[in-house]
């Protein structure tokens, strides 16, 4: 049997239940914060023209969307960008193709890997004075890229147009010690690929890798005598990291922002066939 003191402890018991409940209810709610995103930073090394240009375009259009806040370095060289990322001071970088990355391992005993292939800047050869390359005079005076890669991109490009023959199978690491054939007698003088804008002015040909010769105000469609096939080109400028994060998800996140039709059509519109896409229909 349940005495009355019990049934009044009982009582107010319910009341003080009943009284916090009230107070809770009728106690506003403090509104939540909104959460932030949290952007995750990549920094990128890149020759000025083009690679620089297209990652500031996704740096100012695509990447916030993507989780991603881009940080570019640029370079104007072909050496620095590789050593800054094998150092770890770059997150990626992106100004070189495949050949020129699997020489520059070997040489210098670097871990890189390329992750992406995103566009090609067809080799050219210029002149100013010249309009056609049927009249290169006898002992011209050709400069060519002075690195492994390029030199032999260059020697190539030469020979497919006649200018001089290569030995069987020299391939693109061709070197001046390869031509079998210099019905020309051309003079050709390596020097390092940045220069060659400028010594166009002391040569008859220079041939120029595409993004120096756009950074020196030539439009590769328009400008050059001639010009690499973009069909089956091994020289592909790629997105490079170093070994072990190439499952990376902020690289990952680059990668399809590089390689999207938004990208694709920056390129196209900007360059005007003097940079190609290398990815996409």
């Amino acid at each position: 049997m349940i005495t009355k003191s019990v049934r009044t402890l009982i009582v107010v018991l319910i009341l003080v239940v009943i009284s916090a409940f009230a107070l809770t209810a009728c106690t506003p709610k403090v509104a939540e914060a909104p959460t932030e995103t949290v952007l995750v930073k990549l920094k990128i090394g890149a020759s000025p023209v083009p690679h620089a240009e297209i990652l500031a375009y996704i740096r100012d259009n695509l990447a916030a969307a993507a989780g991603l806040e881009i940080e570019i370095v640029e370079f104007t060289d072909y050496v620095q960008p590789n050593l800054a990322l094998n150092d770890g001071q770059l997150d990626a970088n992106f100004f070189q193709h495949l050949p020129y990355l699997v020489d520059f391992n070997a040489e210098r005993s670097t871990d890189l890997v390329s992750v992406a292939g995103i566009h090609i800047e067809p080799l050219g050869i210029y002149s100013k004075t010249l309009t056609d390359l049927k009249d290169v005079p006898d002992g011209a005076v050709v400069i060519i890229p002075n690195d492994a890669t390029n030199g032999g991109r260059a020697l190539n490009l030469l020979a497919a147009n006649g200018l001089i023959v290569l030995k069987e199978g020299a391939g693109y690491k061709a070197t001046v010690l390869d031509i079998e054939f210099n019905s020309k007698h051309l003079k050709i003088t390596e020097l390092e690929a940045a220069q060659l804008v400028r010594a166009l002015d002391d040569a008859s040909l220079a041939v120029i890798n595409g993004n120096y010769a756009l950074e020196g105000g030539l439009v590769p469609a328009k400008d050059a005598l001639a010009l690499e096939r973009a069909e089956d080109n091994p020289y592909v400028n790629i997105l490079a990291v170093k070994s072990g994060r190439e499952q990376d998800p902020a690289i990952l996140k680059l990668i399809t922002l590089l390689t999207s039709p938004e990208v694709k059509a920056f390129i196209e519109e900007k360059y005007s066939g003097s940079v190609l896409p290398a990815f996409g229909n």
